[in-house]
């Protein structure tokens, strides 16, 4: 748990303290939920982590499928409107912004055939996923990678890329240094 806090003040500078993060933050709350709601998920008692993971939506406005899979220090800043789908797959200290989906593609269409099958995003270690954000489909986002405020991405994203548009494209190569919001002042000159 001290790791966890400790990583969130790290990345945050607007976190004033561990015991602020606890109280203040909606995104610590969710993953705090999350937990429980996997562990009735893992135990085959859906009912019971559907109730809890919705509980948990309504007291933060985060929504993470109880079966979703997700590593150590998940920072959710801000967080109203984060989706997290069931076969999402979040790797080791990912910061993501208000308004992302982690989705599938065309879920009401042959809902059947989708069941028990990868629908959702992979994102690996250290990623950084800007405010509205759409990663959409079976798709894996590279370590290090940035994913700019508004994207839609649809397809694989390489290690240390920066994407951003509509459709998303790779603009340039990301540091390991964490920059919040994803694209920086030496993203936008490279392009320009």
């Amino acid at each position: 748990m001290n790791e966890y806090l400790q990583s969130i003040i790290d990345r945050d500078p607007a976190a004033r303290s561990k015991l602020s993060v606890i109280l203040t933050y909606p995104g610590v709350k969710a993953v705090f939920f999350y937990k429980i709601a996997n562990f009735f998920s893992l135990a085959k008692f859906h009912l019971v982590a559907k109730i809890i993971s919705q509980f948990s939506r309504f007291l933060t406005g985060i929504e993470i499928h109880p079966g979703a899979k997700i590593g150590k220090n998940l920072f959710i800043d801000h967080g109203m409107g984060v989706v997290i789908g069931e076969t999402s797959d979040i790797g080791d200290n990912v910061t993501i912004y208000h308004n992302v989906t982690l989705g599938g593609i065309s879920p009401s269409i042959n809902s059947d055939q989708q069941r028990n099958n990868k629908r959702h995003p992979t994102i690996m270690n250290n990623a950084v996923i800007g405010s509205g954000a759409q990663i959409l489909g079976p798709i894996t986002i590279g370590k290090n990678s940035k994913i700019g405020s508004n994207a839609v991405v649809t397809n694989d994203v390489p290690e240390n890329a920066v994407m951003v548009g509509i459709p998303a494209r790779n603009i340039g190569v990301s540091s390991e240094e964490f920059k919040p919001y994803a694209v920086t002042e030496e993203t936008k000159k490279e392009k320009r």
